[in-house]
């Protein structure tokens, strides 16, 4: 598995995780000295998908998009491989 697809899929994997606490929104709380803080861990969640993002654009690498204008000399239209 490439490492783009390793990014995408851990990408998909926290943007479920997040459309579930969305979805099913809990309040934070503490028991026995043990809490679980639902609002921080969604901000953790959130953090991790701008950075995945962010590395998935990087690991997409550079790449230059390359158009090809018609040229103003009339040729437009004149069977030399532009469209008419």
């Amino acid at each position: 598995m490439s490492i783009l697809n390793t990014l995408t899929t851990a990408r998909t994997n926290v943007a479920n995780l997040l459309a579930t606490i969305t979805a099913n929104p809990k309040p934070s709380y503490a028991i026995n000295g043990q809490s679980v803080q639902w609002t921080e861990y969604y901000k953790v969640l959130l953090e991790s998908l701008k950075t995945l993002n962010e590395q998935i654009q990087v690991a997409g690498g550079p790449f230059e998009l390359q158009t090809q204008e018609a040229p103003s000399s009339g040729a437009v239209g004149s069977g030399i491989g532009w469209w008419t």
